[in-house]
């Protein structure tokens, strides 16, 4: 799996560590029980700080992809993996565009609930 950052994009090192799993889980290049680089190895390989990189795998673990343990590192999860990612994916590309758009996060909201109250 290739990991790429650019310092000088405005998105946090650590998101942009996320989404490189993200898209890797939701192309299926990263697959259910797989095991990720370990913070410090990846850290290293980037030459970015090992906190960045645990920010960036605490996020895919609030959302459901990654499980972080002590003894296994980070190892994508089991279940519908690929699908939360992608979806998961495409809610990071629509806070982006919205925010491109200059919407709050109300007028955000706003949207994604007409969205489910019309079944879209």
């Amino acid at each position: 799996m290739l990991f790429r950052v650019d310092p000088s994009s405005p998105l946090p090192l650590g998101d942009q560590i996320a989404a490189c799993v993200r898209g890797a889980i939701a192309d299926g290049t990263v697959r259910t029980g797989e095991r990720l680089p370990s913070a410090r190895d990846l850290a290293a390989s980037l030459g970015v700080n090992v906190h960045t990189v645990l920010r960036g795998y605490r996020r895919l673990r609030e959302e459901g992809l990654l499980e972080l343990r002590r003894s296994r590192g980070a190892v994508v999860t089991a279940g519908r993996t690929a699908d939360r990612a992608r979806l998961s994916a495409q809610a990071h590309q629509l806070v982006a565009d919205a925010r491109a758009l200059g919407l709050s996060n109300d007028e955000v909201l706003a949207v994604v609930g007409t969205a489910l109250a019309d079944g879209t």
